[in-house]
Parts: C-alpha cells; structure tokens; sequence
C-alpha cells in the first residue's frame, strides 16, 4: 500500500491516478481532499504535512510514502516527525519531491535551503529513499488561464528567457516507478523537460492548441514584481524573478533522468498546453 500525500495537487492527483491504473493500493491524502479528487475505489483520507499526528492513521501498513515537500508552506514541516510517523506505521521507502533549487539556489531560504533540510531529514531516516529535484513546471502557465479565455491575451516578464520545464504528468511518472521499482534507492533525480521553452514560445504554443491567435505583452520586472507581490512573499518573488530572467546554466541544463528512468524522452511543453487546452479555453 502507497500513501500519496499533496494528492490533489498538479503531481500529486497525476500520481494517484498513476499508481491506481498499475492496480496499486493507494491512500491519497491531502487537508482539503474528497471522493471528487480520486479515481474511483481510490481511497481519500484528509491529513496536513504541518500536523504530522494526522498521517498516523494514514501510514499505518503502508509500505512506500510519496513526500510533497515543496511549496509555500514547507517552512512548517516538521519533516522528522513524518518520517517518525511513516515509519511507526510500517513505511520503508519514501520517494521525497524537492526542488532544483537545492543545487542551483543553495542560499535561497525559499528555494534551496529550506529543501535541502527536509532532504537530509530524509537521507537520514533509515528508510531506502529516492529523491526528485524537478524544475519549474509546465503546469505553471495556469496562472495565464484567465486571461487567454476572457481576452486571449498573455502578459508576463523575459519573454524570451528560457527554462526546459517539466511536465508534471513526467514527473508523476517518476514518483510512480521509484516506489513501485527496486534499483531508485538512493537516487537523486534531477527532472527537467525536453528543450528550452520561453514565455513566448509557450504562449505560442497554447494558441495553437486553442486554433486561436493570443497576443503576448511583456511585463517588465517591475510590474511582475508587483504583480507577485499580490500572493507571494518577496523573497519568493526576488528568487522567482532572479530564475526566470537570469537562469543559471545549471537551471538550463537539459536533464537525462527522466528518460533514464521511464526509457522514454520527457514530454514537449506544446504536449503539455494540447492535453490540458481546456483549462485555457
């Protein structure tokens, strides 16, 4: 039995539906999740990473747990006691989502060294462990869906800057092979897309899965900073703005893993906006 934790979220609620179609035992969990958020004769139970208590009666017999750390809220995790948690319940292996940014922003509290805590409190648990350092997500470009399907129109900052960012239906299929498979212990994997994508090419490619032109304004920094502002703490903005217009060659590195793993490229960012054009229309 596998718990999936963050299983309402873009690789999380992939994962699930990932791991059941294999006729895997699944307990996807998640503080807000219902009956609506799984496949059918998935099991659902609600739980917080902020409250490890919650996850006891969740691990309990399972044997492989998928770890969500990343995010706003990482900060909070107590990640010693989940794993305490995991464990007590029967859990021997974890396969723990992380962040590029623990290689390529070590200093950034919001992008590397909070990650890289929760990493080392997972090296250190005594379980076989695999660890998943994927990119920027493909899936971040829903923050444009408002405006493509009310004006078909797209601003944003570094228009031309690229990043090879990762579908994250790849990286769910990752998170799938390492704890089902034996040969992850131990593996770091640094998960990116195929190619390099710009905000422009992105766009682009949305408005020909739509079959409909979408204008593209480039924002300056600033007014993507203050923009961010509205729902990011700044030093989250600052180290978001510093990826995303001055990447490092580290951050656009074009990665081997996934295809080590899967045996199959990952997905192209235009793959990506056909499966899930309806979001944009």
């Amino acid at each position: 039995m596998f718990v999936v934790t963050g299983a309402t979220g873009n690789v999380g609620r992939s994962l699930v539906q990932s791991l059941a179609a294999t006729g895997t035992q699944v307990i996807a969990t998640s503080r807000g999740i219902s009956a609506a958020d799984v496949p059918e004769h998935v099991e659902h139970r609600r739980a917080d990473l902020i409250d490890p208590e919650s996850l006891r009666p969740v691990c309990e017999g399972a044997d492989a747990l998928f770890l969500q750390s990343a995010g706003p809220s990482a900060h909070l995790l107590s990640p010693q006691d989940i794993l305490d948690v995991a464990k007590a319940g029967g859990v021997r292996r974890v396969v723990l989502l992380s962040s590029q940014g623990v290689a390529t922003r070590p200093e950034s509290a919001s992008h590397g060294s909070t990650a890289r805590s929760i990493e080392e409190a997972v090296r250190q648990s005594g379980m076989a462990w695999t660890i998943l350092r994927p990119g920027g997500f493909n899936s971040n470009t829903y923050a444009w869906a408002e405006s493509i399907r009310t004006r078909r129109a797209v601003t944003a900052p570094f228009a031309d800057t690229g990043l090879p960012t990762i579908d994250p239906d790849d990286i769910a299929e990752v998170a799938s092979a390492a704890l089902r498979e034996d040969g992850h212990a131990g593996q770091v994997y640094e998960l990116t897309g195929p190619a390099i994508s710009t905000p422009r090419q992105q766009a682009e490619a949305i408005a020909n899965a739509l079959g409909e032109p979408v204008r593209f304004t480039e924002q300056t920094r600033d007014e993507a900073r203050a923009q961010m502002l509205q729902y990011m703490p700044e030093p989250v903005v600052e180290t978001t703005l510093a990826i995303l217009g001055a990447p490092t060659p580290a951050e656009r590195r074009i990665s081997p893993d996934v295809e080590r793993v899967l045996g199959r490229a990952p997905r192209t960012y235009a793959d990506w906006a056909r499966r899930y054009i309806a979001a944009f229309r």
